[in-house]
């Protein structure tokens, strides 16, 4: 579909400015749904852990290498042999409710089977962060819409031209407010399946 705000000058920016922080709220949403817990190990269920690595919060992955050697794995083998417990303290205090081991070099995390409790958790914790990141696209949504307002009040734009933008502005909403939720049902899809 070929946009009707990017034709009119004074919209062209607001078109772009839109697609791109509803684009980067959507990409948001993906990065939740990888670090989200499923019955199989993932390198990514690490991805919101934050080591204190010489007094700065640092991503693990920033800091080690993490594998998932088996299904019910992670391995994680930071660069540095200083920093192994400090890696093994963020990961038991991040709340995923994983228990890490470590030799002096290399730290393993078993990840437990989710039960039924377990997995009604996640999905019901995801279902929170899927509303928080639709409203996010429908604040957008407003910015922008009130962005198109001002150029019609400030008659860089016609009523007619207010009304297609609007109309856009909304269908471009709808459009990745469905993508996210698409997203979301498949990962819904995934955790509670045994």
């Amino acid at each position: 579909m070929a946009s009707t705000m990017a034709t009119i000058v004074a919209l062209k920016d607001v078109h772009t400015q839109l697609k791109s922080r509803m684009e980067k709220t959507v990409e948001d949403f993906r990065a939740n749904l990888l670090s989200t817990r499923t019955g199989r190990a993932s390198v990514h269920m690490l991805d919101q852990v934050k080591v204190d690595y010489y007094g700065t919060d640092t991503p693990i992955s920033q800091v080690a290498q993490i594998s998932t050697p088996e299904a019910q794995l992670i391995l994680v083998v930071p660069w540095e042999m200083s920093i192994v417990p400090a890696v093994e303290k963020a990961i038991r205090t991040s709340n995923l409710g994983f228990n890490p081991m470590h030799d002096g070099k290399v730290i393993r995390v078993p990840i437990p089977p989710m039960n039924e409790e377990r997995r009604k958790d996640a999905v019901k914790n995801l279902a929170g962060v899927l509303e928080d990141h639709k409203t996010a696209i429908r604040n957008i949504r407003r910015d922008g819409n009130d962005q198109v307002k001002k150029a019609a009040k400030d008659k860089l734009i016609s009523a007619d031209d207010e009304k297609r933008a609007n109309d856009e502005i909304q269908l471009l909403t709808d459009a990745e407010i469905k993508r996210i939720e698409d997203l979301f049902k498949a990962k819904e899809k995934e955790v509670m399946t045994v």
